[in-house]
């Protein structure tokens, strides 16, 4: 009888043992590997420079020294785009940031094995040569977060600074697929909360200025939905907007701290973050990126931006309940 009781008794003490070595923690990454990542960035301004930076804080965090990174701006150029990725893909790095449509199309394009994470990326689905198959399972090599912006508390914010208006002018660039998503959306909303709307559009850097003159002498106030043309122009639309006293209500936050008016805005910072926490998955846990669906921000992400500097400059004041 002793001896089956200390039986049970060692056991007992060795199972003990094993559960105590057994960790709810993530898998560590392989101590020797070092993980190479390129990232393509279309363009610079606020919101992709603070995308970009989640994205690598996010990988360095989890990862310290065991990730580096290249990371090449492409000037607004799809074709730079283009030959950034292809080098990634000469370099064999482990895996590509897209950041913007036209970065993770060339991404997309340049390699079929080479896991891709977009982030800035309005509709996955829709866009220009449409990235992935569907958002719950993109289907290929490539997954993302969206940053797919809420057109319809932009309309309400609109009423809310500016209850006089009657006619509000769409702006975006004709060249970039998401923007014109945006575009058509805020149309319809903007119509169905009893504006009056005019739609313009600018091709390129060179047509900002008409078009932005145009929409002051047509409008009450402003709407530009995120648009990577206008964001990296923001300064050259305040300089014809303040004199001009119309407001700009704005996609997201960098475009209101580049001199618009307001947003109801995602954090970009964040969705960089989160698109880092994705790709660790897929570098370290492999998750697969075909089925991975496509992440978006939710209505917690989201906060009220103002330029209270631009605001007096327009001569408005902000309502006490935005306050």
């Amino acid at each position: 009888m002793k001896r089956l009781i200390a039986l049970i008794m060692t056991a007992v003490m060795l199972m003990s043992i094993m559960a105590g070595c057994t960790s709810t923690e993530e898998p560590a990454a392989d101590a020797e590997k070092i993980y190479k990542v390129g990232v393509v960035q279309l363009m610079q301004h606020v919101a992709l420079d603070q995308a970009t930076q989640g994205f690598q804080d996010a990988l360095t965090e989890k990862l310290g020294d065991q990730v580096t990174f290249d990371v090449q701006l492409a000037s607004g150029e799809t074709t730079n785009c283009t030959t950034i990725v292809t080098k990634f893909v000469n370099d064999g790095v482990d895996l590509i940031m897209g950041n913007a449509t036209p970065a993770v199309i060339a991404a997309k394009e340049a390699t079929a094995t080479i896991p891709i994470i977009g982030t800035s990326v309005t509709d996955y689905v829709a866009a220009e040569a449409a990235i992935v198959a569907s958002n719950e399972a993109p289907g290929a090599n490539v997954t993302g977060y969206s940053d797919m912006s809420d057109i319809a508390a932009h309309v309400e914010l609109t009423q809310k600074l500016c209850p006089n208006a009657k006619t509000v002018a769409i702006i975006y660039c004709s060249a970039e697929p998401n923007s014109v998503i945006q575009g058509n959306q805020a149309e319809e909303l903007y119509k169905n909360a009893g504006f009056t709307t005019v739609t313009l559009t600018a091709s390129d850097i060179t047509t900002i200025s008409t078009v932005v003159t145009s929409a002051c002498d047509q409008a009450d106030v402003i709407y530009i939905p995120t648009d990577n043309l206008f964001a990296e122009n923001m300064e050259s639309v305040k300089n014809i907007t303040e004199p001009a006293k119309i407001p700009v209500i704005c996609g997201e936050s960098g475009m209101v701290q580049s001199g618009g008016t307001a947003s109801v805005s995602i954090d970009y910072y964040t969705l960089g973050y989160r698109a880092g926490e994705m790709a660790y998955e897929i570098l370290v846990n492999g998750a697969d990126p075909a089925t991975t669906p496509i992440g978006f921000m939710t209505a917690e992400d989201m906060e009220l931006v103002i330029n209270e500097e631009n605001m007096a400059a327009i001569g408005l004041a902000v309502p006490e309940d935005l306050k």
